[in-house]
């Protein structure tokens, strides 16, 4: 009965969404930093009036958009410090899929949160716009993380 379930089809302001992928989206948008103080009712009309939004503004489905824009801002390495005979190194490392995906949404939501002057949906619709054009603010933070992990590629050594 689940796998029933898992492939119908939603209708969430009127956007066909497979229901396993807007559910899951949903989730972890919600439990990354949308949802406050507990009202997951509040995050969910959020992400969903992105979504509508995304839906009306562009060709694309909503998921896939939201893909694209997505890996655009995963970041692939970090630095870490690592501390070696008193001195402390910071060491570029290889990130995790699921760390890079928790990164990637952070760092969109956080710079939907900066901006100001509009309802939130118009904000992270705007911030996965540019995202998914490899503009804004969320893909300038994967830039400058991958400037650093650059520089200190002298230290690569010391990963563990």
């Amino acid at each position: 009965n689940n796998s029933e379930t898992n492939y119908s089809v939603i209708y969430a302001n009127g956007i066909e969404m497979f229901r396993y992928e807007a559910q899951s989206f949903v989730q972890t948008v919600d439990n990354f930093e949308i949802m406050i103080d507990g009202k997951k009712s509040t995050s969910e009309k959020i992400v969903y009036g992105a979504f509508d939004i995304l839906s009306k503004k562009t060709d694309k489905s909503p998921i896939d958009f939201f893909h694209e824009a997505l890996n655009n801002v995963k970041p692939s390495l970090e630095v870490r410090s690592r501390r070696v005979g008193g001195a402390t190194y910071q060491v570029p490392v290889e990130v995790r899929p699921e760390r890079q995906l928790s990164l990637a949404i952070r760092w969109i939501v956080e710079a939907a949160r900066s901006k100001s002057g509009m309802p939130f949906a118009d904000r992270i619709f705007q911030e996965l716009l540019d995202a998914s054009n490899k503009q804004g603010a969320a893909t300038k933070k994967k830039d400058e993380i991958y400037r650093m992990a650059e520089a200190n590629r002298a230290f690569a050594h010391y990963r563990w």
